[in-house]
């Protein structure tokens, strides 16, 4: 499984909206109208996650949802982080 460094994941970031990579993992920010669509967003995330069997790190407040996706037992971004942000960005 190759892990990617901040260096390597530009390449696969490119082909991302607004995704960063952040001390060993990528992250993006989203802003919904109120709380109630940013609770649902992160509903159907968890849901595709529970079916990847890949979990990210979810924070939310109010109508915004910070998602963090780094492979824990690899201690890093894998193709696994990538291949779960373009299934949410297709979610957005």
């Amino acid at each position: 499984m190759e892990v990617y460094n901040e260096n390597t994941a530009q390449s696969m970031l490119s082909e991302l909206t607004n995704w960063t990579f952040v001390n060993n993992g990528i992250e993006k920010k989203f802003q919904f109208k109120n709380f109630n669509q940013a609770l649902a967003f992160i509903v159907q995330v968890g849901l595709l996650a529970e079916t990847k069997n890949h979990h990210p790190e979810l924070y939310n407040v109010y109508n915004k949802v910070n998602i963090r996706l780094s492979t824990h037992d690899a201690n890093g971004v894998t193709d696994k982080d990538f291949d779960l942000a373009k299934a949410i960005e297709k979610l957005f």
